[in-house]
């Protein structure tokens, strides 16, 4: 996570790239690179992420990592 300045894309001014990789596979990711702006990836799904500020992110990450972990068991 690090400051940029605000575009189109980034309106908050943060580029953000978290991941949670599972025998070398991204199961879980949240990033808005590439001029895709906000979104998360869960699975093989992606969908569009509302971005709230850098703690909420945070917390809705790990939610998701054990939700995985759960669901995995």
């Amino acid at each position: 996570m690090w400051r940029v300045d605000p575009s189109s894309d980034k309106p908050h001014g943060y580029k953000y790239s978290l991941v949670y990789i599972v025998r070398g596979e991204r199961v879980i990711g949240y990033d808005n690179g590439e001029d895709k702006g906000d979104h998360k990836h869960y699975g093989n799904r992606i969908e569009p992420y509302q971005f709230e500020g850098l703690r909420e992110l945070a917390r809705n990450f790990y939610r998701d990592v054990e939700r995985y972990k759960e669901e995995s068991l």
